[in-house]
């Protein structure tokens, strides 16, 4: 998911982290100093359209190193929250660096995650224009409900429950869409679907560009 602008650091601002409040965390997310940056792949290639497999191996080296790798291919394309498939990997993890509508930072990584959502009878849905780091350049306004759970595990196995409201809920949503397969595209008309990849066409080579810049300043 793409970020949308917000300035931390200021006095009042929060963080938390793998969803228990934080007194600080680095700009650059936890352990992506240790990462590598790899591909990220575009909407239209088949990791993208299918169901991610589950985890079923926890506390590996390789779990955390895909962790790792995840935060700093996110930073690096000023990402709010980047799935495994979105690395070319099938499985069922996605990391985030997010903004709720409050000024509070989230940060953290969720394996396995089962994403729960309001009743009908108190749901709220908002239209807010939304980023994906796999369709570059194109944003386009999309119906999420302004509060979100999501349960699942850490990299070593540990449960977690992250709740999220407003654009921390809408990434949750996001993120969990794409290890079910499926991209914020499949929730938009026909029309509004081809202006989006119309902008991601008009706009690819300038965001990609903007990356490699990006990683090359940090030694990537």
């Amino acid at each position: 998911m793409s970020v949308r602008h917000q300035r931390f650091g200021t006095p009042d601002s929060r963080t938390r982290l793998q969803g228990r409040p934080v007194e600080d965390c680095p700009a650059l997310p936890p352990g992506a100093e240790r990462g590598a940056v790899r591909r990220i792949t575009v909407v239209g290639e088949e990791v993208l359209s299918r169901p991610c497999r589950e985890v079923t191996e926890f506390g590996t080296p390789e779990l955390s190193a895909l962790v790792d790798d995840m935060f700093l291919t996110m930073y690096v394309a000023d990402g709010a929250g980047l799935a495994a498939n979105q690395v070319d990997v099938d499985l069922r993890l996605f990391v985030y660096d997010c903004p709720d509508d409050h000024g509070v930072r989230h940060v953290g990584h969720l394996v396995n995650p089962v994403l729960e959502l309001p009743g009908p009878g108190d749901r709220r849905l908002v239209d807010e224009f939304e980023g994906c780091l796999s369709v570059p350049g194109a944003a386009m306004a999309v119906p999420r409900t302004d509060r979100a759970v999501a349960r699942g595990f850490d990299k070593d196995g540990q449960p977690l429950v992250i709740e999220g409201t407003g654009y921390f809920a809408r990434c949750l949503q996001h993120e969990t869409d794409h290890l079910l397969g499926h991209t914020y595209l499949d929730r938009l008309s026909r029309r509004d679907r081809k202006d989006a990849l119309r902008q991601m066409e008009n706009q690819h080579e300038e965001v990609l560009a903007r990356r490699v810049s990006k990683a090359a300043s940090l030694g990537h």
